[in-house]
């Protein structure tokens, strides 16, 4: 596989440490490897991304991915009417945009990111403080909670593609929720890393096997790696949930609507009228 096949959605391109290209590679990448890699890039680029793609986020809107399927419609936490009250903890949080949302619906939200820049535009975008949330840094695999803490636990593109073991956060999920509570994450849909990462035609010719679930790398020129994804397919994600301890209650594909006519890196109104981009898994624990 050439190593431009695939390259994940604002990832690509310079190192901000030299300013030089990042090689970008396919490689094995470990849980220590992968986590310090995250923190990094997203302090190097959580600036940018929020300055790049805050206006669709919004400041308190709750968004599953690029397709702007929009928590307030799909419901898949609960009706807004039954967050009143909830304990609710998002992981990769990133600016607290979708905690902020759960707040305003009446729950007691914790946002949690392991990028201390990424809170610091929670903070800015909320002021001194998130009206209802709480903002915590820590790593997913690691989560500073006790036992049965929350009600429901939602992840909307955050952690879960670049931890080098998704089964750990699904059991730390797991742990901290009560009997009952939902966990709902979504991900780049597996399907895509089998295609170039461009919006284009071009992005419509498989290109590497599906079945390769080797990380991608972009790394400095010592091979430190300063971005790191992982792949798993459906399958894996469903066994990786099941693993975890959890139910699989629903598996949502989101379609292209007609009102976005947004490009975002990969994605776009031509590739998401035909080939799903985001994977949404609603989990409960019973």
């Amino acid at each position: 596989m050439n190593q431009e096949d695939y390259a994940p959605e604002d990832a690509y391109g310079a190192d901000p440490r030299t300013g030089e290209d990042a090689e970008a590679t396919r490689r094995d990448a470990g849980e220590a490897e992968s986590s310090r890699a995250s923190r990094g890039w997203w302090d190097r680029n959580a600036d940018e991304y929020q300055s790049e793609h805050g206006a669709f986020l919004g400041d308190d809107r709750f968004v599953w991915g690029p397709e702007g399927l929009d928590e307030a419609e799909a419901a898949l936490l609960g009706p807004a009417s039954s967050l009143k009250g909830k304990d609710v903890l998002e992981i990769g949080a990133g600016a607290a945009q979708c905690s902020r949302w759960l707040a305003a619906q009446g729950a007691r939200a914790v946002a949690l990111d392991l990028s201390h820049r990424q809170l610091q535009h929670a903070l800015r975008i909320g002021g001194d403080d998130v009206p209802g949330a709480l903002l915590v840094e820590a790593d997913a695999g690691r989560l500073p909670f006790r036992d049965a803490s929350f009600d429901l636990a939602c992840s909307a593109y955050g952690a879960v593609p670049f931890v080098a073991d998704p089964v750990n956060v699904m059991r730390e999920v797991h742990r901290v929720l009560r009997p009952g509570g939902r966990w709902v994450f979504s991900v780049t849909h597996p399907l895509r890393w089998a295609f170039p990462d461009e919006p284009g035609p071009e992005g419509l010719s498989v290109a590497a096997s599906y079945f390769d679930r080797t990380p991608y790398v972009e790394q400095d020129e010592q091979g430190r790696a300063v971005y790191v994804e992982h792949h798993r397919t459906v399958g894996d994600r469903v066994r990786d949930v099941v693993a975890g301890g959890f139910r699989l209650v629903d598996l949502v594909e989101p379609e292209w609507p007609e009102w976005n006519s947004q490009e975002w890196g990969g994605w776009s109104p031509l590739r998401g009228n035909l080939i799903p981009g985001t994977a949404i898994f609603v989990c409960e624990r019973d």
